[in-house]
C-alpha cells in the first residue's frame, strides 16, 4: 500500500469512530432529556395533588 492509500485508510477509520461517537451521545442525551421530563412532571403532579388537597374547598 502506498501512503495515499494508508491516509485515506485511516480517515475512514476516524470518520467512522466520530460519526459512532456522536451517534451514541446523541442517543444517550435523549434519553437523559427524556428522563429529565418525567422527572419534572412527577414533580409537577406532586405539587398539584399537594395543592388540591390543601385548598379546603
Amino acid at each position: 500500500m502506498n501512503t495515499e492509500s494508508l491516509n485515506h485508510a485511516r480517515l475512514r477509520a476516524i470518520a467512522l469512530l466520530v460519526l459512532v461517537s456522536v451517534g451514541s451521545i446523541g442517543l444517550g442525551g435523549c434519553n437523559t432529556v427524556a428522563g429529565i421530563g418525567e422527572d419534572v412532571e412527577a414533580a409537577g403532579d406532586a405539587i398539584e395533588d399537594k395543592a388540591e388537597k390543601e385548598k379546603g374547598y
